[in-house]
């Protein structure tokens, strides 16, 4: 049974003993049986609860054959693009093509010796791709939409590939379902229903596609908060600014308050979210039977390689940065593993034949707000960090410096490090725990994402001021006293209301303040945030006239100021050459 890897292929299937499964999960992504892959957690969980899970990784998407290789699901297809949005994955910030796809084997986008655009491994709008073909294979399956691409994708949406407004994924795919946010409580419940023949309304955290009659008997009995529909929007950009903030306050206040939005013909209903996994919830999540390695027909995929010896500690995020789609997602809402189950999981990890003797990270979305919790048992803001932090989160740094102690006396394990994102803001008020992190868990060097430098900017991406990276960078240093660390900040271009001035302002404080830039991007207008409604409506929050770097023109002036300081940090850093010349004639001369 290929090491107990959930059946990627009708072969393993049937040695199983079974003549169909209960579910396919058809995926974008290479099949990797790891944590960090959603596709892996919700196949597991499945199973855990009795169901049958068959996994299609990177179907060909010409036509519906590798759809039927399982024969007709006893349930239902679910359906996602992978980790990443699909346009995401195959296309960068300018839209230009992509020739690496990480989550794919080897990193290689296409399927072996294709190299047409037509034969990616993913295709564009993955999820209303398979979609289709699931359907076309079979007919009368239903079908479930899932993962980041549906969940940003579920009302409408800017697509920037295409540079157009789009409709849900929903009614474009002709989905029965939607799951959004992350769905491990939707799924369980879609299942036992369909397993018991039983309707799939009103099932917290999923989307359904209404018509009219259907809408006018729903509203009379519920009484949802209507968006701005899309021929609004289309209409008046501005009321797509209206439906994204409308659809960001109501996921961050956790609303039982149903959202619809009128598409071209249909109606998408969100009905309203599913509780969070509570803590030892998801201690049981991750206590599931990962085999941590990709399916051996993936070969070596490079995304697996970056997390492979790391572990999730906390879930959720509530920063609430402007472009980040964290938030939306995998919610406001932080919750914290317990350390009994981390440890246990660094064990197993420590414990594999091919560990190396690093964790190479314990983090999440943002690592440092593990353990951290808010004063006000009922709030509805969750948005902690703007304009400054919070007086009610509640910050104690002793549950991570306790978890780092645990999990550093686990055997085999030699070097612990904390790699994902940390909020500089969290740390100026846990001094011990940045000196512990300097002086023993930092990969080499401390990432930190100050994102600008400029107030004006950094109030559209809704982060604190200009000031507290200087705070930040000068309690490190006093901290780490005659060994400072080596710090790697990143930065955006093109932002809206960020200007060419403002990235000139933002390279002279650089300089001043000793930084090296070596990661930095181009704003990406990506579906489900504030920041890409300000691009596509030229409107703050407010309602203000912002600037926007659009064109290709624009967009390189700004990323051209950021490359200078990058060029200019790595000739500092690189070794000096001999710069003596050898003796005769000039070797580089070409002879005429």
């Amino acid at each position: 049974m290929n090491d107990d890897f959930l059946p990627a292929n009708r072969r393993e299937m049937l040695a199983r003993g079974w003549d169909r499964p209960d579910v396919v999960l058809v995926t974008g992504d290479a099949y990797v049986d790891h944590p960090s892959f959603g596709v892996a957690l919700i196949g597991r969980w499945l199973e855990e609860h009795g169901y049958r899970v068959a996994i299609l990784a990177q179907p060909r998407h010409r036509d519906s054959g590798d759809f039927g290789q399982f024969g007709e699901p006893r349930l239902f297809f679910g359906i996602t693009a992978g980790n990443l949005d699909s346009i995401i994955a195959n296309y960068s910030a300018n839209a230009k093509v992509r020739d690496q796809d990480a989550y794919s084997p080897e990193g290689n986008p296409y399927f072996a010796k294709i190299k047409s655009r037509q034969e990616r491994r993913r295709p564009d709008r993955a999820a209303i791709r398979y979609a289709v073909l699931a359907r076309e294979a079979c007919p009368g399956v239903p079908i479930i939409l899932g993962g980041l691409e549906a969940s940003l994708r579920r009302f409408v949406h800017y697509d920037y590939q295409q540079g157009r407004l789009r409709g849900s994924i929903l009614t474009d795919a002709k989905a029965d379902l939607l799951v959004y946010g992350m769905g491990e409580r939707a799924i369980l419940t879609i299942a036992e229903r369909l397993a018991a023949n039983r309707s799939l309304t009103g099932i917290p955290s999923t989307c359904e596609r209404l018509t009219e009659k259907e809408f006018q008997q729903r509203v009379q009995n519920e009484a949802p908060l209507v968006l701005p529909s899309w021929q609004e929007i289309a209409g008046n950009p501005a009321a797509f600014m209206a439906a994204e903030l409308a659809i960001d306050e109501q996921a961050r206040s956790l609303s039982d308050r149903p959202l619809c939005q009128k598409q071209q013909a249909m109606y998408v209903w969100q009905n309203t979210p599913a509780p969070v996994l509570q803590a030892e919830e998801l201690d049981r999540l991750y206590s599931l039977p990962f085999r941590r390695r990709p399916h051996p027909d993936a070969g070596e995929v490079p995304a697996w390689r970056m997390v492979r010896d790391s572990v999730t500690i906390v879930r959720g995020c509530s920063g609430n940065c402007a472009f980040c789609a964290i938030t939306r997602h995998q919610g406001a809402l932080v919750i914290s593993r317990s350390p009994e189950s981390i440890v246990a999981e660094v064990e197993e990890i420590a414990g594999s034949e091919d560990f190396r003797g690093t964790i190479s990270d314990l983090g999440g979305p943002t690592a440092n707000l593990y353990g951290t919790s808010c004063r006000v048992r009922e709030c509805r803001r969750h948005d902690c960090f703007f304009p400054e932090l919070c007086k009610n989160l509640q910050v104690d740094e002793r549950h991570f410096l306790a978890l780092l102690d645990r999990c550093e006396k686990v055997a085999g394990v030699k070097h612990l490090h904390i790699s994902s994102g940390l909020r500089m803001e969290l740390l100026l008020k846990a001094p011990e725990l940045l000196k512990r992190l300097i002086e023993k868990h930092l990969p080499g060097a401390m990432k930190i994402a100050p994102e600008h430098t400029e107030d004006e900017v950094l109030r559209l991406m809704h982060k604190p001021g200009g000031k507290l990276l200087k705070e930040f960078l000068n309690l490190c240093r006093k901290l780490a006293g005659a060994r400072p660390p080596r710090f790697v900040p990143y930065f955006i271009a093109s932002h809206p209301g960020c200007t060419e001035q403002h990235m000139k302002n933002l390279a002279a404080k650089v300089k001043e303040l000793g930084l090296e830039v070596r990661k930095f991007q181009d704003f990406t207008p990506t579906p489900g945030t504030i920041s890409t409604a300000m691009y596509v409506t030229g409107l703050d929050r407010e309602g203000c006239k912002i600037a926007v770097a659009r064109g290709t023109t624009a967009r390189r002036k700004q990323r051209k100021v950021l490359e200078d300081i990058t060029i200019r940090a790595k000739r500092k850093s690189a070794p000096k050459k001999d710069l003596k010349k050898p003796a005769g004639k000039n070797p580089g001369r070409r002879k005429r």
